[in-house]
């Protein structure tokens, strides 16, 4: 039975064939075809876009079809053949994209079969309260022991969570949901002294380059998935005054007009010289 999901769309055009995606599709949904990359089977896509940022001409973007669902221990069927490497990968990458439901899916199909979970020992680590930060998940609004103490005179930061690049960031991370999100171009943290305590206290935060980084049409349905999927409150867009930095509220509108729900945006634009040169609603 199919339903209307995400999953991943290739265009022809721009695929050359370099087969990185395939090798990057640890779930078995990509082949390569008559020199072109083919998704084989909606069943063993996720949706997630993983492949993306494996493709070097952005021939890959995500859609909204009619899909088969999918099944997660049909793909672990194809883990356990290529081995416990594959599987460790396929796991990080569930947990590297929160996917909790599938991830738990993945554990009870190992259990059942017996098979060495190869994620164990540092997920049990992970959850520990108040554990080593370096085997806890990367969402820093956890209570868990209160604030941290900054020594010396430098500034506390206000940053919860990681990653912070929008071609590394997951529109379904827990920490988007229903949050205030603020998308900077990645000057105006270098410009703006106090972005911290102004801008991202108590916020999510992405940041992009449109002048300089690629697959912009992969930003546009990262937003779009902001503002449809993790139903944020609201977005901040923080640039700097010059030109080029005019393509990240354009990323932003695009992906507004084409999403379903509407949510309040807020443009900020900030001086060369580190001032807020404008602020207003857009």
């Amino acid at each position: 039975m199919k339903t209307k999901r995400q999953i991943i769309k290739i265009d022809e055009a721009k695929c050359d064939g370099c087969g990185n995606c395939v090798t990057g599709c640890y779930e078995g949904a990509l082949q390569l075809i008559d020199g072109k990359a083919r998704l084989v089977s909606d069943l063993l896509c996720d949706g997630l876009g993983a492949c993306m940022g494996e493709c070097p001409r952005g021939a890959i973007k995500i859609e909204e079809r009619e899909a088969v669902p999918y099944d997660e221990r049909k793909v672990m069927e194809g883990m356990v053949k290529q081995g416990p490497n594959t599987i460790k990968a396929h796991l990080k990458h569930l947990k590297d994209h929160a996917q909790k439901n599938f991830l738990k899916q993945a554990f009870a199909y190992l259990k059942e079969h017996n098979i060495p979970n190869p994620m164990e020992g540092e997920m049990k680590k992970e959850h520990e309260p108040c554990g080593c930060p370096g085997g806890q998940t990367l969402d820093f609004r956890s209570p868990c022991g209160g604030e941290e103490e900054t020594a010396g005179p430098a500034a506390k930061s206000q940053l919860k969570q990681w990653p912070v690049q929008l071609h590394l960031a997951s529109p379904m991370a827990p920490y988007f949901e229903k949050a205030d999100v603020v998308l900077a171009a990645d000057c105006t943290a270098y410009a703006y002294g106090s972005f911290h305590n102004d801008f991202i206290k108590g916020k999510a935060l992405v940041i992009a380059c449109p002048k300089l980084d690629d697959g912009r049409e992969i930003y546009v349905e990262k937003v779009q998935a902001l503002i449809e999927d993790a139903k944020i409150n609201t977005l901040t867009v923080v640039t700097m005054e010059v030109p080029c930095c005019n393509g990240l509220l354009s990323i932003v509108k695009e992906a507004a007009a084409a999403a379903n729900r509407k949510v309040p945006v807020k443009l900020v634009v900030i001086s060369i010289q580190g001032g807020i040169k404008s602020e207003e609603w857009a």
